[in-house]
């Protein structure tokens, strides 16, 4: 738990922008790693199973409670068109959720996965079920969306 959960945290507490929510969430994953421990076989590292039963938890309260905000923004992944220019990041941050939250669940989380969790299409696969071929498409429609959206604001 010292370990990885910590990772976990800070994966949940993304996505469900709330800190009592992912100490929640973070406690219902641990219950079920307890519950389910000699289900792992060590086919995969224990850090995407334990991944994978974070994502599903996550979802699970997301549907429970019908969320729709998701990863926040980072001021750092913004490009500007010029060096000198002040980017508005309010006005970014805002439009970058807008076009999240019309994303596709499935692109929404490879997005997540990918970009702000620096996940191999992989280990995606891994805790997600889909394969790799279908992980990187979504991605790429992801990106496209986002990348339209900000350049309005840059």
């Amino acid at each position: 738990m010292d370990e990885h959960a910590p990772r976990l945290y800070a994966h949940i507490v993304q996505i469900v922008q709330n800190h009592e929510d992912a100490d929640d969430i973070l406690q219902e994953v641990f219950i079920k790693v307890w519950k389910n421990l000699e289900k792992f076989r060590g086919e995969a590292q224990l850090y995407t199973w334990l991944f994978k039963i974070a994502h599903n938890e996550t979802l699970g309260f997301l549907r429970r409670k019908k969320i729709s905000r998701w990863v926040p923004f980072h001021p750092d992944h913004a490009r500007t068109k010029a060096a000198d220019e002040k980017p508005d990041y309010e006005k970014a941050e805002k439009e970058f959720f807008k076009a999240l939250e019309k994303l596709p669940p499935r692109q929404r989380l490879v997005f997540h996965y990918r970009h702000f969790n620096q996940m191999s299409y992989a280990e995606i696969s891994r805790i997600t079920g889909l394969s790799e071929g279908a992980l990187k498409a979504s991605y790429h429609h992801a990106f496209k969306k986002l990348e339209q959206a900000l350049k309005a604001v840059f």
